[in-house]
This record gives C-alpha cells, sequence and structure tokens, in this order.
C-alpha cells in the first residue's frame, strides 16, 4: 500500500502528531554533504540522529566522502582519528538540527554520539570519556550514549550531574530501566544541587526492541508447541509497552514533578532497533504498535521509507495495554523461557556487538589513513 494521493498528511508527519518524535537511526559524511539530513528533516519529519560504532564502521567503508579527512589525519594514530572524524561528523549534524532543537525548546534536533564501547564496564573510564566527548563536539543539541550496564548506571548519574545530555543505551529488561530511570533522577538532582539550569539537559532512555522478539522468537520455536509458536512477534512489543507504563508511573511520582517544576525535561523512552529481524513481520511493526505521546522513535532508513510510503497512524497503541502485555510476557514465561535470562544474554551481546564493530571502525580507520599516507 503506498501513501493515499487524497490525504495531503504524510505518514511521518501523522506520526509526529501522535506526540512520537522520529531519529534517524543512522549518519554518515555523505549524508551530510549532500544536503541530505537536512531533506529528510523537511520531507521526513525527522528530528534527531543517533549514531553507533556500526554506523561509523559502515559510513568510512563507503565511498570516499572521507578522503579529505582522512588524508589530512596521514600519520597519526588510529584513535585519536576515529575520534576526531565521528565528533567532526556529530558536529555538522548537530548544526544541521539546530534549528528543531531551537524550535522544541531544546526537546528534539539531538544527535547522539557513543563512548567507546569497550567501556562498558567501567564506571570511571565512562565518565571521562563522556566529558570530553562533550567539550569536543562542543553542541548544545548533542546527547553522550552510556550503556545501560551496572558500571554504566553511576556514570549516567555522574554525567547529568555535570550537566551534559545523556542517550542511556542498551536497555533490554524492565527492571534495568527502572534503574536507568532512577539513575536520570539522581543525575538531575545533582546537576541542580550543582547549579545547573536542568531546561537544557536532555535524555532518552533507549529500550531495544526488535533483538527481544528475535531471541524470545528462537526460543518459542525450540519448544515448537502451536502454543508457544503462537507467541511468535509479541514479546517486543508487550516489553516496551511495560517499559511505558514504567516510565507513566515515574512521570507521576512526587520525585520527578518536583524536577519539573525545575524546568527539567523528562527522559524519553526511546524504541531502538526499530528494524524488523524477521522477514515474515511487517516492516513497519516496530513502529505502527509503539505510537505513544511523548516517545521517540529512532528508525534506520530502510524502516523510515518503509513507514513514510505505508505506515498508519490509528492513535495511542500503547498506554493501558500494561495489564495485557504483563499477560503475554508470563504466557512467553509459561513456555519454560525466562524473560530474566534473555535480557541478561541480550545486553552481554549487545556490548560485544558493539565493541566488534568498534574494531571495525578502527579497523578500516587504520586502513583509510594507511592509504592516504602511501
Amino acid at each position: 500500500m503506498t501513501e493515499n494521493p487524497t490525504d495531503p498528511v504524510r505518514p511521518t508527519q501523522r506520526l509526529s502528531e501522535a506526540g512520537v518524535s522520529i531519529w534517524l537511526d543512522d549518519l554518515s559524511r555523505q549524508r551530510l554533504d549532500t544536503g541530505n539530513l537536512a531533506e529528510l528533516v523537511t520531507t521526513r519529519d525527522v528530528v534527531g540522529v543517533t549514531t553507533n560504532p556500526t554506523i561509523f564502521a559502515k559510513a568510512l567503508s563507503v565511498g570516499d566522502a572521507y578522503a579529505g579527512t582522512l588524508a589530512e589525519l596521514a600519520g597519526t594514530d588510529v584513535e585519536p582519528a576515529v575520534e576526531r572524524i565521528t565528533t567532526d561528523d556529530v558536529r555538522a549534524a548537530a548544526d544541521v538540527l539546530r534549528g528543531v532543537y531551537d524550535a522544541t525548546g531544546t526537546v528534539d534536533g539531538r544527535v547522539s554520539i557513543e563512548v567507546d564501547p569497550r567501556l562498558a564496564r567501567d564506571t570511571a573510564a565512562t565518565v571521562a570519556t563522556a566529558k570530553r566527548l562533550w567539550a569536543t563536539v562542543d553542541r548544545p543539541n548533542v546527547m553522550i550514549k552510556i550503556p545501560a550496564t551496572v558500571e554504566g548506571l553511576p556514570a549516567i548519574t555522574a554525567v547529568l550531574a555535570e550537566g551534559i545530555s545523556v542517550n542511556v543505551t542498551l536497555i533490554f529488561s524492565i527492571e534495568r530501566y527502572r534503574a536507568v530511570m532512577d539513575a536520570f533522577l539522581a543525575g538531575l538532582e545533582q546537576a541542580r544541587a550543582n547549579g545547573h539550569d536542568l531546561a537544557p539537559i536532555g535524555s532518552v532512555a533507549s529500550f531495544f526492541v526488535s533483538r527481544v522478539d528475535a531471541a524470545v522468537d528462537k526460543a518459542l520455536e525450540g519448544v515448537g508447541t502451536d502454543e508457544a509458536l503462537a507467541l511468535r512477534g509479541k514479546a517486543a512489543v508487550a516489553n516496551a509497552r511495560l517499559a511505558y507504563a514504567a516510565y507513566e508511573e515515574v512521570v507521576a511520582s512526587e520525585r520527578w514533578q518536583a524536577l519539573a517544576g525545575a524546568g527539567a525535561h523528562p527522559q524519553r523512552p526511546l524504541w531502538a532497533s526499530t528494524g524488523v529481524k524477521d522477514p515474515t513481520y511487517r516492516d513497519t511493526l516496530y513502529i505502527d504498535e509503539l505510537v505513544a505521546p511523548g516517545v521517540v522513535n529512532t528508525m534506520p532508513q530502510a524502516t523510515l521509507d518503509a513507514f513514510a510510503d505505508h505506515g498508519l497512524v490509528v492513535g495511542d497503541t500503547v498506554s493501558g495495554a500494561a495489564q495485557e502485555s504483563a499477560a503475554t510476557i508470563a504466557a512467553i514465561e509459561a513456555q519454560g523461557i525466562s524473560m530474566a535470562e534473555v535480557t541478561r544474554q541480550l545486553e552481554d551481546e549487545g556490548v560485544h556487538k558493539f565493541e566488534v564493530s568498534w574494531d571495525e571502525l578502527l579497523t578500516t580507520t587504520k586502513t583509510g589513513l594507511d592509504a592516504a599516507g602511501a
């Protein structure tokens, strides 16, 4: 189905009007140089950008957009070169989105850059790196991505306390999400005590979606009964809807209301990993089923294009679904599948995958530096 030509309102506009901020889960020098990012703001209602090591590794391996920078950096060590390349791209993207940031009162127009994933279990090094990246990019509409590992939680609080905006990444379980929200509240409380203006301090909590279905579906297929197979494709949406219910509890709390009264913006749930892994699922599944006011959905280009073509917005598909979602999770666990074990494994795998991508980024950059210096 394509967009209805008699309907002047495009699907992405409808999604925005429903309270969902559309962010692009991609960035490259080519996208910046061609004006594509600015175009997506106009034509696809994109109001933010997320990046990760995988995205930068891919960007560096395609085309010659980085040739000039690599030539300039030839002869330098690879890790400083990677930081220079990625922070340059993020700074440029932040400048493209600065108008959105100003127009939305600092809520959107945000661009995220990730701390070296090899530091995911090192609190002090994460804090130090986050502060350095923030100072290097030097734009108010940037967010520093910190993983929601046990060691990442105090880092989240410490970085927010410095007045630095944070995108908390790799959240899979409701239990860990509650700990993330507590770390956020503590960080803002400390920021206020430190004399920071709370209004510009942004934060999102990136709750991963499709990877949950991929893991749970595999386990359900291992059980193999009709009852188990009927639950395929249901875990991720139910898990995310329960996360939103937990978010609603926090924003209704007196603790949050005190911070809101001091000018703070809430830490919005962000749906990440929204491209479907199973080709038999609707390609807009993790957008259509996760529409709620005050959330972010960050989409890879293919998912964004699919939604722009045939996405459906039928109103809020999340609020009030907690009881049904809890029943779905209970039914999955009744098949002998532990969601706690699944989400713990997904966190470990997520950290490892980003470490592998970081190594690929270093390798690709080193190859480019060597070729430029030859």
